[in-house]
């Protein structure tokens, strides 16, 4: 049993990738387990690292680095591409008060560590320090030791504090903040699935989920009207998709003359469909859209790439098959097929027509759920290396004393958003499907967690013991626990934010990855993720400035 003991000693990859397995395995089996009716879920990874790490059980430095800043970079990437599509809808309804709440966190801890230098005499590098672990923001942390080798003669040990500070704080930043969560659902008494089942209910409202609605043909100014010309039936984003002539029903063309007493079927928004009962007419108890017949409704995929980027009308399936598209659905939210809106891979398309009409159409949009669930390789790697190069592209802000930079993490999460809200460009398609994306997800997070774990493991408990190891660490929860309970309470009981988003709103405060995996696993939403990253690139901006400031100011 010799090569066992070998196995684990020597530094090899087999080596590394038996540590890190056996970290994630025993960290997932830990944050299982429920203590009153809580469990860590993820967040389980991290403490395994910490007992490997403390046992001497580690790899090498340079391959926990890359397994480290890799697995981070995939869940950022995977979270950006799938709340991407619904982000600007929901910057635009809530925006500005989330950005302005986590905002308020990042200036509180600021502040504090501000009078922890002043009041608890630790020195400004390991202040900076506290800052950045405490928050779990790594870029901060680099920017604090940037702006610290400007000042000439520093010691190696004064170079040192950051990084030290940072390690000891780091693990109740992730913590502190699930701690967070977890005390403001007690003290207002939330029962999430009641907070989820409101944000949905919300986030239906806003999106004004298109309804149909039969309309009898009243207004005598159409007589003789062709369809295309019906007054305010494109400010009303509608799609007459049937009209019934002496109970024969028969599919809606642009051109379809009108005549008074006939029924059209109109598909809108409740807004679209209240002007245009204005315009046509009274509604009708006749359901076309039920009735059966020679005319039929069927919701295909557009899977076939030489389609993607076009627009409905494009795609010229009235003229070649006597088939209209009545609705878009893309993610979560549902569109009518205004001329301007262009299909993307993995939409949804409402046909209606003849049976045959249907089947040929479906056809030719694709419609293939082989293509839907593979997964496209290349566009994924594209889209790292563009975050990678706008993460670390210096960004000069007027008044700040150096140059910003997003990092591994800022980088990827914007260009995924962006990227998903662009959809492809030529051949490049920048869809995932659900699965692979959870897969991705939950292996990067566990990759990033095992890792600073294991870095953090065997000088955790060495500080801990000796020196300012311990000290520094309660004035980290200082930094961490106050702004966040204090604003939590603030965003609950004054600005009546949903528990979901506040979630997602307290982790993307603290740039903070595991609380976000955390807050899904306890909410059971995408909202949690739609909200972290709503305030994400203003707080990291936010934290990379403040950490070089305390330097600058302080120090200087």
């Amino acid at each position: 049993m010799e090569w066992i003991t070998l196995l684990f000693r020597e530094d090899s990859v087999a080596h590394a990738v038996l540590i890190l397995s056996l970290v994630i395995a025993l960290g997932l089996g830990l944050g299982s387990v429920r203590v009153f009716g809580i469990s860590l879920g993820v967040a389980g990874v991290l403490f395994s690292g910490l007992i490997f790490g403390h046992l001497g059980l580690t790899i090498h430095h340079e391959v926990l680095e890359f397994a480290r800043e890799f697995g981070l970079i995939l869940f950022v990437f995977t979270i950006g591409l799938q709340v991407g599509p619904g982000f600007f809808a929901s910057l635009k309804r809530q925006g500005l008060s989330m950005n302005l709440l986590a905002a308020s966190i990042v200036v509180f801890g600021a502040l504090i560590t501000v009078a922890i230098h002043y009041l608890a005499a630790v020195s400004v590098p390991a202040a900076a320090g506290l800052f950045s672990g405490a928050t779990t923001n790594t870029p901060s942390l680099a920017a604090a030791g940037q702006a610290l080798r400007q000042f000439p003669d520093q010691s190696a040990e004064t170079l040192k504090l950051p990084g030290l500070a940072y390690a000891v704080s780091y693990p109740f930043g992730i913590i502190g903040t699930i701690l967070s969560m977890l005390l403001v659902k007690k003290l207002f008494r939330i029962d999430i699935p009641t907070e989820r089942r409101a944000l949905e209910e919300t986030q239906r409202q806003n999106r004004q989920e298109i309804g149909r609605q039969a309309l009898v043909v009243e207004n005598p100014n159409l007589r003789g009207i062709e369809i295309r010309r019906i007054p305010g039936l494109s400010e009303a984003k509608a799609v007459i998709s049937r009209v019934q002539r002496a109970g024969k029903t028969q599919v809606a063309r642009p051109d379809t003359v009108l005549q008074p007493g006939d029924v059209v079927l109109v598909v809108a928004p409740p807004a679209g469909l209240a002007m245009l009962r204005l315009a046509i007419g009274q509604p009708s108890p006749l359901d076309l859209g039920a009735e059966s017949g020679a005319i039929t409704a069927r919701r295909v995929i557009v899977t076939k790439r030489a389609l993607l980027g076009k627009t409905v009308d494009q795609l010229q399936l009235l003229s070649r098959f006597d088939v209209n598209v009545t609705r878009v659905a893309r993610g979560d939210q549902e569109f009518t097929p205004t001329s301007d809106l262009s299909v993307q891979f993995g939409d949804t398309l409402t046909l209606v027509g003849g049976e045959a009409g249907v089947v040929a159409a479906s056809a030719a949009v694709g419609n293939s759920f082989k293509a839907l669930n593979h997964p496209h390789i290349i566009p994924i790697f594209v889209g790292i290396a563009l975050g990678i190069l706008l993460g670390s592209m210096p960004l000069a802000f007027p008044g700040m004393p150096a140059p910003v930079k997003l990092g591994l993490a800022g980088g990827p999460l914007i260009v995924a958003i962006l990227l998903s809200r662009l959809g492809h460009f030529g051949p490049l398609v920048w869809y995932m499907p659900l699965n692979a994306n959870y897969m991705l997800r939950e292996i990067g997070i566990a990759l990033f967690l095992s890792c600073v774990g294991l870095h953090s493991g065997d000088s955790f408990m060495e500080i801990v013991r000796h020196g300012e190891g311990l000290r520094w660490m309660l004035l980290g929860m200082a930094i961490t626990f106050i702004p966040l309970l204090a604003i939590g309470v603030v965003a609950r009981a004054v600005f009546k934010l949903n528990y979901v988003s506040l979630c997602g709103m307290m982790a993307g405060s603290m740039t903070d990855p595991p609380a976000l995996a955390f807050a899904h696993t306890i909410t059971g939403s995408e909202g949690a993720a739609i909200a972290y990253v709503t305030v994400y690139p203003l707080v990291m901006i936010l934290r990379v400035f403040f950490a070089q400031l305390l330097i600058l100011l302080l120090w200087g």
